[in-house]
This record gives structure tokens, C-alpha cells and sequence, in this order.
């Protein structure tokens, strides 16, 4: 079969011999060549149009090393110079606002009259509270402190309380707060015949099983006390309008202190393991230092809680300084209480 029994055209023919020819004149492999001409070309970089100029100095320390050249501070420089400076918002405190007293009272009377700064052991005070008609509309600082109470101590207290009531029931909750207040008074009244033997004679007094561990359990306490001023002996303070009884005035390692003694069933090593009781004594000192029926300034505090079980009763010691902090808590309670009121 000849070529032209295949195209049998003439026009078609004639177009077929020239498309044959053209082909034979070119060179085949540019013709049937796998690799087309527009492929060969480079697609354009994505990184053409970078400002090599800007970012010179970063490619150079990228580069130059091995180990990164870079500090923080040119971190942060580098950052600032890519997305801008870093704006920071004001973060909130979570602190809460120190509370203070609308008006400071101070705690030390400057103008009082000093009749005598040295012990006289003949003069002892042990004054009390006036009764009847003639008994005073202030209130004490024991009642200002149980109504002034924070949320969360009303909170314990009540926790407590409900599940002393589950465990007694309520008679048996009843006979132990009867107790509880029984050996208080008890212990109080052998402390007096400690600190002030020559009022009360030793053969007079009885230490009960309620009182015998107590006793125990201050005895190396009471070898630190001297030069003893005063005993449950009512105090008032005049200006601020509340009164109160305070345990102890006497000298605590060679310190005059106001001093508050204390029983618990529980260890109460630390401070805020007494919970009211600084801010009481502070309240005692704070009168003490306005009555003048007492002729010295008291700067110092001591609480003693004292364990039934006999275990070492734990002192502790308040100096001018945590002294005055608890006085200007106390100063707020009796303003809270006063608006209260």
C-alpha cells in the first residue's frame, strides 16, 4: 500500500508531504525531546521581593555561627523591629486594700504622769469592776471582740459548734462548755495564789485534777515571772469608752508585759494559732496606759497557753512592734463595733 492510497486528497496530500519534510529537516531530539523549553525555566522565588537590605544583619547572625549569638535583649529587639514594640497592659493586683483605722489613737499616753517607775512588792492592784447602779454602759473588750467577728472565724466557730453538738448531743454540749468554764476560773485563781503567795496561803489552796496539769504546764513560765503589778485587775480606757479585766502585769524575762493566760485542749505552738487573743492584750495595754490608776506604760504583751495534759505550756511574746500592729487592728474593731452599735 503507497503513501498515497493512504491520503488520497490531493490538497490533503500535498499538506502531508510538506508537514513530512519539515519534520525530517529539524533535528529530532529537539523535536521529541522530554524536557519542553517553558519547563526549563526558574519559577519565580517568593523571596524576591524581601528587603535583603533590612534583614542582612539577621541572616549574618544566622549564618556566620554555628552557636546563636543572640541575647534576649536582642530577641526582644528583633521582635520590636518585625511586629513593632510590645504593648503591656496594667496587670490587676490581686493584694486586697490594707483596712485602717478612720482615727488613730495612739497607743502610748505621753502626757500621763509617771508617779513611779520602780516595783513596790506592797502594792499590788487587783481592782474591780463597778456593779449595780454604779456599773459603767462601756462595753468590755471580750463583748466588742465575740461581735466584731470576721465571716470565716463566725464560720469555724459555727462548724466547730455543730460538730461538738453531733458528738455530745445537746445537753452533753451544755455540760461541757459548764466545764470548760469552771476549770478557766479555777486555773485563774491558782495562778493568783502563784504570783502572789503572801495573800493566799499555799496550804489554803486545792489543786484539783482540773487544775493539776495546768499548773504543770506553766511552771516553767511562772520561773520567768517577776516583779508582779497587778492581778485580775479591772482597767478603762476613757477616751475610747471600753473597759476590761486583765490577767497579769508583771515583768516576763526582765520585760514588763501585759500578759493573758490562756488553756487549751489543743497545741497552739504559734502566734496566729491564738487567733483574738494579741489583739486582746493589745486592747489591755492600750487601757492600762490611759488609766491612771496604774502609774507605767505598757509596751509589751505575752500570751501563755497553758495544756491540761501537763505538756510545756507555749509563751509567747509580743514586742512594742507586733504590739502596736494589733493595736491598730484593735482601733478597727471598735470602730466597726461602735458603728454597729
Amino acid at each position: 500500500m503507497t503513501f498515497g492510497m493512504l491520503v488520497p486528497h490531493t490538497k490533503s496530500r500535498r499538506f502531508v508531504y510538506r508537514l513530512f519534510q519539515y519534520c525530517n529537516a529539524i533535528s529530532v531530539d529537539k523535536c521529541f525531546s522530554t524536557s519542553c523549553a517553558w519547563t526549563s525555566r526558574k519559577k519565580p522565588s517568593q523571596y524576591g521581593t524581601v528587603d535583603t537590605e533590612r534583614y542582612t544583619s539577621l541572616v549574618k547572625a544566622v549564618v556566620s555561627s554555628r552557636v546563636s549569638c543572640q541575647t534576649p535583649d536582642s530577641l526582644e529587639e528583633e521582635d520590636n523591629t518585625l511586629y513593632g514594640p510590645i504593648v503591656r497592659s496594667k496587670s490587676s493586683s490581686n493584694k486586697p486594700t490594707p483596712v485602717v483605722p478612720k482615727t488613730f489613737h495612739p497607743l502610748i499616753k505621753k502626757e500621763k504622769t509617771m508617779l513611779s517607775e520602780e516595783y513596790d512588792p506592797g502594792k499590788l492592784v487587783r481592782l474591780s469592776l463597778p456593779r449595780g447602779s454604779e456599773r459603767s454602759d462601756m462595753p468590755s473588750v471580750t463583748r466588742i471582740l465575740q461581735q466584731t467577728m470576721s465571716q470565716q472565724q463566725l464560720f469555724y466557730l459555727e462548724r466547730w459548734k455543730r460538730k461538738m453538738l453531733a458528738e455530745l448531743g445537746e445537753e452533753g454540749f451544755k455540760a461541757y462548755s459548764a466545764n470548760l468554764f469552771k476549770q478557766g476560773k479555777l486555773f485563774h485563781t491558782v495562778l493568783e495564789d502563784a504570783l502572789a503567795p503572801s495573800e493566799t496561803s499555799k496550804e489554803e489552796t486545792e489543786y484539783s485534777e482540773d487544775t493539776a496539769g495546768y499548773v504543770e504546764s506553766i511552771q516553767h513560765v511562772l520561773d520567768e515571772i517577776s516583779e508582779v503589778r497587778a492581778i485580775e485587775s479591772a482597767v478603762q480606757h476613757k477616751v475610747l469608752k471600753y473597759v476590761g479585766i486583765v490577767d497579769c502585769v508583771a515583768k516576763y524575762r526582765g520585760t514588763l508585759c501585759a500578759i493573758d493566760w490562756k488553756t487549751s485542749e489543743k497545741s497552739k505552738p504559734f502566734l496566729h494559732n491564738t487567733y483574738d487573743n494579741p489583739i486582746q492584750v493589745a486592747a489591755y495595754a492600750g487601757a492600762l496606759n490611759s488609766d491612771d490608776n496604774y502609774s507605767y506604760q505598757i509596751k509589751n504583751g505575752l500570751i501563755v497557753v497553758a495544756y491540761k495534759d501537763g505538756s510545756p505550756a507555749h509563751p509567747h511574746f509580743l514586742d512594742f512592734g507586733k504590739i502596736t500592729q494589733y493595736w491598730e487592728k484593735w482601733l478597727l474593731r471598735l470602730e466597726i463595733y461602735m458603728e454597729k452599735k
